[in-house]
């Protein structure tokens, strides 16, 4: 079976470069438990392939970087992604460790999503992959907390690209480095006293930082979205959201606040990814930051409406829209 690559034209750098885990994801068709059900349906996820794909979906060209299993399953998320728009020929294949999977388990409050990631693929990537030519050019470079947490070489991965700034050297033009805190206590396993540390320095060297008022309050006791932006300085942009409520920005002592669209929710599972996809598509069109917000809750109003992790966002606001 051919590789699916998404060629895209010799020496044009992608307008965004996303990296991190991507998954096989089997889910139920309804919102019965798993343990209830007798078939599931396969897809693909990653909080940053979701995010490359809401990119792409806008209208944006976006490459994926990460490690995938010679299997069934890395074949899969390959050949989706790039389906969806999303250049994947510089993804490795690992021949020796197999792609992740992870469940959707419906329950009365949240999805559960029981995870089979350990010693994948992925979580054998390392910092040799900050070296990748594909990082040099894009105007935004978007990573998460959850490499952190994948295994110590990921975690120095993101140390290379978020703090040191390995792959721009001393000059040269230097990409906008986004980075979503997505702190998952489940991934850490274990080690959840590093996970507060290691996020808060990360989110610290970033360019942009996307939290939830929610995941500051667990990982560092402060609740409140002023505080949360002062303890992440320097970071000279940092975008706080508040589930249902909106979502506030902090940028050069300034703070702007837009508040959350009314909607029905199928699923929460990606709101928070296509929410960075709108924003950072707002970034990229050079819209003022009340309208990067307003297309953040655009693109996540979709996500909450679908049970999929990557969801149709026809409806959002194209990205020169203001």
């Amino acid at each position: 079976m051919p590789h699916p690559t998404a060629v895209s034209p010799e020496h044009a750098p992608a307008d965004v470069v996303c990296l991190g885990e991507t998954m096989a994801v089997l889910s139920p068709p309804d919102d019965r438990p798993l343990a209830d059900q007798s078939a599931l349906r396969l897809s693909v996820g990653g909080a940053e392939s979701n995010v490359a794909c809401g990119l792409a979906a806008l209208g944006h060209r976006v490459a994926w970087l990460s490690r995938v299993g010679d299997d069934a399953f890395g074949w899969r998320i390959r050949s989706e992604l790039a389906a969806r728009g999303v250049e994947v020929g510089a993804v490795a294949v690992d021949t020796a460790h197999p792609a992740g999977v992870y469940f959707k388990d419906p329950g009365p409050d949240a999805t559960r999503p029981p995870y089979y990631r350990s010693g994948s693929a992925a979580a054998h990537t390392g910092p040799e992959l900050a070296g990748a030519p594909e990082l040099r050019g894009p105007r935004i470079v978007h990573v998460s907390g959850i490499t952190a947490a994948l295994s110590a070489s990921c975690a120095r991965l993101l140390e290379e690209i978020v703090v040191r700034r390995t792959p721009w050297g001393a000059v040269g033009p230097r990409p906008l480095v986004s980075f979503d805190v997505n702190h998952r206590p489940a991934v850490w396993s274990g080690r959840n006293a590093d996970a507060a540390p290691a996020l808060r320095d990360l989110a610290r060297a970033a360019d942009l930082v996307f939290v939830g008022r929610d995941e500051a309050e667990d990982l560092w006791g402060t609740a409140h979205p002023d505080d949360i932006a002062s303890l992440l300085a320097p970071a000279p942009l940092v975008v706080v959201k508040d589930a249902e409520h909106g979502a506030t920005s902090y940028a050069a002592g300034e703070a702007t606040f837009a508040p959350a669209l009314p909607v029905e929710v199928v699923e929460p599972v990606g709101a928070g990814d296509a929410f960075a996809a709108g924003y950072l598509s707002g970034v990229l069109a050079d819209l003022d930051e009340p309208s990067r917000l307003r297309l953040g809750h655009r693109t996540a109003a979709a996500a909450l409406r679908s049970r999929d992790d990557i969801p149709d966002l026809s409806e959002a606001l194209s990205p020169t829209r203001r």
